[in-house]
């Protein structure tokens, strides 16, 4: 489960690239299939590891895993939080594949923690025993970009002399754009969990299932809100007057089901229950085959 401050449409890349690294470690270093990513509604996002595996682990497993998943160490008064030592390991090395891709958007042009001096100085604070030859070079090169180019041959330059690696460029983008984890809530199996379609109290939106295939368009101010759900419900129907003639001759109970039940795809909420179904669908289909292995392991018929 991830959380952040009051989200704004340029702070929404932290949750992209969270979906990106968690889904891809759930995936691979751990096995886990059936994930479902799910909008809270406000500022962060969940993740329902629907497996069976999953579900069974102990409290002492789900610490371990959520440690693994843990990088950024310390609370507000640690100025330095991530530490990289030799040999990178791999999960690491994965994520700074992400981190990279949209660190130079997110956290060079959108914070622009390069160019505002106050900005500036928490970056350089992070590596004092370069400090002054950063400062001193930044002063011929104002623009972000240009800056960071000025970091990462300075973090190059010390990799070469150095005894043991100096990895303090990456450091930075770790420190800037790697999730942070509700560690209690992923460890914690007596924690209440906010289900898929519930409205959030403050905002009013749909905590809705995310879509990977559309991440790095999905907006969460566009998602559904429980007001416009009930005015999408209270427009009339198309061929209301037919669908009130058949009734006529059809069990009103029934009829009023499977209204309801059709009722959603009248809404905002149809691509999302689509989505849902999707995911429970792949579920069902690999505890089909689970259970088929296993009547061919005992052999019955």
């Amino acid at each position: 489960m991830l959380d952040a401050a009051d989200i704004c449409s340029k702070c929404w890349t932290l949750m992209t690239i969270a979906i990106r690294i968690l889904d891809r470690a759930l995936r691979e270093d751990f096995g886990f299939q059936h994930l479902l990513w799910v909008y809270s509604g406000r500022r962060g996002v969940h993740c329902w590891v629907c497996d069976e595996a999953a579900r069974k682990l102990s409290v002492a497993a789900r610490s371990a895993v959520a440690e693994y998943l843990s990088l950024v160490k310390g609370g507000e008064e640690m100025m330095k939080k991530v530490v990289l030592s030799d040999p990178i390991h791999p999960f690491i090395r994965e994520s700074l594949t992400v981190v990279e891709r949209y660190f130079p958007r997110y956290a060079l042009q959108d914070q622009d923690i390069l160019g505002r001096k106050e900005s500036v100085d928490k970056v350089l604070a992070l590596r004092l025993h370069v400090r002054k030859e950063l400062q001193q070079d930044f002063q011929n090169e104002k623009k972000p970009e240009s800056r960071w180019k000025l970091i990462r041959e300075q973090a190059l330059r010390k990799q070469s002399t150095a005894k043991k690696g100096q990895h303090f460029e990456k450091e930075i983008m770790l420190q800037y754009c790697y999730p942070r984890l509700d560690v209690n809530v992923s460890k914690g199996v007596n924690h209440l969990l906010k289900s898929p379609f519930s409205v959030h109290p403050k905002t009013g939106r749909i905590s809705v299932p995310i879509d990977l295939k559309e991440l790095d368009t999905f907006d969460p101010f566009a998602v559904p809100t429980i007001s416009l759900i009930c005015e999408e419900l209270d427009r009339p129907r198309e061929g209301d007057e037919e669908e009130k003639s058949a009734e006529t001759n059809e069990n009103e109970k029934d009829t009023a089901e499977r209204r309801k039940i059709r009722d959603y795809k009248r809404t905002s909420l149809a691509k999302y229950v689509k989505h849902l179904d999707q995911f429970l669908d792949g579920m069902a289909r690999s505890w089909k085959g689970h259970l088929l292995r296993k009547s061919d392991l005992q052999k019955e018929f």
